[in-house]
């Protein structure tokens, strides 16, 4: 009932607006309308003080708009009464005698300071800035979905988050534009009570005289004073919805509404309170200056400066802990000595990267490693960052387990544009570290113009996050510690201790769990579904312990999860070996300390793999994305010589990919000599 009500109330309106237009309306109806028209306005105004941002109060432009005609309404309403009966009602003949004192002079002088401040202070700086605000917000609205983009591509937000960002960019720009539009009706609003004021004061003398009989002073008394007590009712609203509007286009995004944001920032310096409470004291001494007002407004600023805490409370907080003793220096030392799983260091004009607002390096990397847990099914380690001043101006690195994995460049107030048509625009050409594409620094005021090439840009923190998410999927292996294996076991324990209970420890123990979730990472398998993984172990284990027959085995158990990875609109498209092949590489196999491997001439080795290539080439060529099958027994030893993607080419065996029930394309065979495209 409530949700059909609010739904149907402005339709109802509307037509109740309309009806004003062409009904004549009793005048103590007339007075309920004023006074809801005063009190809507009076809403407006509030609501727009304590909403925190203003995309919270999106429906103001039309809401702006309803308020506008209903304002209108009641003016051709009152004006109808006003000449047709030479009375419009309690609240009209209230503002006309009580509130100017029943003096014209004094009522149009009211008026018009209402105007002058509605139309010239208000109503033009709000018109100014909502301008402005559309124009700045429009250009904005590129950058900021390339930002969103940046931040999926890279990991650091879900499709759905992105979805509700880009939704609100698009919200923000359509509000932004359409108060550019609204304040235009505050603008004509003021000028309609201007003209409706004359026509009313010179239409009212007219009646008065030509059909009611009145004389010229009688006429002009009686409506004239009308008239400005209806100009006062329409105006004062008026002026409610015009710095409403100013509200609402001046207010930035922030965390608390106008009040409470004005109170702790007009708060935030002490001396500031304090010497304007001095100075209203010093005011108070001047002759002829009323002393009590000066004296106190000025002792309650000196109160509430009295009040407010000294800045230097911070500084005498930081003072003390730096006053605490210093940790042991053998700690200081073990602590430096430790080598630590992930590392970021930053040259010290880097710093930047990470300074503390909600968006930077740190709390990136977070996102990140949420990103990483979801799809390969384990925590890393936090990742240390820190300063070195033994990299160069502008660098970064990466370090793994205290090796260096990777390095880049992030300079400071530069963007990376990624495009094909770079060349006109200033900066410093790279090679992108994860995709090796042709990009080049430019400067942060490029922005447009490379976006106006077709360039993808992105931002510093974006370049050094992706890079990180790139090295950190390359070396989960070595990244995965036995504890992690442990409290990983633990976790699947609270689920399905069934499946704990029959692996570990009576036929693997946890050194060699952690060598099988290792080969299943180092090939970029997720391990989420650990419960199907420890099943499949526990019946393998039963026949061997084999490590490279156990991680076949985990991999057929994960194999429909395996194959929907490289599935593309329900097809899957696979490179085989030539049967007379793939039994001679079989022939060649040789048991390993490492496992099985393939001992045959190199230059033969060189053949199959340059076959290979062919085939995974006429692939892309034909915007394909393939993968290499072949028998179980020889995907190992295959997937040793074979490169990892993206240079090379997944590898599946034939149980994998018939253990999902999908479409299959055969697109090229390995052979010895060079490839066919089936």
């Amino acid at each position: 009932m409530n949700r059909t009500l609010s739904r149907l109330a402005v339709p109802i309106g509307i037509v109740g607006i309309v009806l004003l237009l062409v009904v004549p309306v009793p005048a103590p109806l007339l007075d309920v309308l004023i006074v809801c028209n005063i009190l809507l306005a009076l809403v407006i105004l509030l609501t727009s003080m304590f909403v925190k941002k203003p995309l919270d109060f999106s429906v103001f432009p039309s809401l702006l708009l309803v308020a506008t005609l209903f304002r209108l309404g009641l003016n051709v309403a009152s004006t109808r009464l006003v000449l047709g009966q030479g009375y419009a009602g309690q609240v009209i003949d209230a503002f006309g005698k009580v509130t100017v004192g029943g003096s014209l002079i004094i009522g149009a002088v009211v008026f018009v300071i209402l105007v002058v401040i509605q139309f010239v202070v208000v109503t033009k700086g709000a018109e100014r800035v909502a301008e402005v605000g559309a124009r700045f917000t429009l250009d904005a609205m590129p950058g900021k979905q390339m930002a969103i983009d940046a931040d999926l591509n890279a990991g650091l937000i879900t499709d759905v988050v992105a979805r509700q960002r880009r939704a609100e960019v698009s919200a923000e720009a359509d509000f932004y534009g359409a108060m550019d539009g609204a304040s235009k009706f505050v603008k004509g609003d003021a000028i309609a009570g201007i003209v409706i004021i004359v026509v009313n004061i010179v239409g009212g003398i007219g009646v008065g005289m030509a059909q009611r009989g009145l004389s010229l002073g009688d006429a002009v008394g009686t409506y004239s004073l009308l008239t400005m007590g209806d100009g006062l009712v329409t105006q004062i609203p008026a002026l409610l919805m015009a710095v409403s509007t100013g509200m609402i286009v001046t207010r930035s995004n922030a965390e608390a509404d106008l009040g409470q944001a004005a109170s702790k920032q007009l708060s935030q310096s002490r001396n500031a309170l304090l010497i304007a409470g001095c100075a209203a004291v010093v005011m108070a001494l001047i002759p002829g200056m009323p002393p009590l007002p000066f004296l106190g407004v000025g002792g309650a600023l000196i109160l509430a400066s009295r009040r407010v805490k000294p800045a230097d409370d911070a500084g005498a907080a930081a003072g003390a802990a730096d006053a605490a003793p210093e940790p042991d220096a053998n700690q200081l030392l073990l602590e430096q000595m430790r080598v630590h799983p992930l590392e970021i260091l930053l040259a010290p004009d880097l710093v930047d990267l990470v300074g503390g607002s909600p968006d930077d390096l740190l709390a990136r990397v977070k996102s990140l490693r949420h990103k990483i847990a979801m799809d390969l099914g384990v925590v890393i380690p936090a990742v240390r960052t820190r300063d070195s001043v033994e990299l160069p101006p502008a660098t970064y690195a990466i370090r793994v387990a205290g090796v260096e994995a990777g390095r880049g460049t992030a300079p400071a107030g530069r963007l990376l544009a990624l495009g094909d048509f770079l060349d006109a625009l200033p900066g410093t050409a790279i090679v992108e570290p994860v995709f090796g594409l042709a990009g080049k620094w430019i400067p942060a005021e490029m922005r447009h113009s490379a976006e106006m090439t077709g360039a993808t840009v992105i931002d510093r923190v974006s370049v050094l996050v992706t890079h990180l998410s790139s090295i950190v999927t390359a070396n989960a292996a070595r990244l995965l510690s036995r504890e992690d294996v442990r409290v990983l076991t633990e976790g699947v324990r609270a689920t399905s201790p069934a499946a704990v209970e029959e692996l570990t420890p009576a036929l693997l123990t946890l050194a060699e769990l952690h060598r099988v979730l290792q080969g299943l990472l180092s090939e970029q398998v997720p391990i989420n579904d650990l419960t199907r993984i420890y099943e499949a172990l526990a019946l393998r284990a039963k026949a061997s312990a084999d490590p490279e027959g156990l991680i076949e085995a985990a991999r057929l158990a994960l194999g429909p999860a395996l194959v929907a990875r490289f599935v593309e609109n329900g097809r899957l498209s696979v490179i085989t070996v030539e049967p007379v092949l793939e039994q001679t590489l079989v022939q060649d196999l040789r048991p390993g300390e490492t496992g099985t491997q393939l001992v045959m001439d190199p230059g033969k080795l060189d053949a199959i793999l340059t076959s290979l290539s062919s085939a995974v080439a006429a692939a892309e060529s034909a915007g394909r994305a393939a993968v290499l099958v072949c028998a179980p027994m020889l995907r190992p030893a295959l997937r040793r010589i074979v490169p990892h993607p993206p240079a090379g080419v997944p590898v599946l065996s034939y149980a994998e990919v018939t253990s999902a029930e999908l479409a299959i394309e055969t697109i090229g065979v390995v052979r010895l000599g060079s490839a066919v495209s089936a």
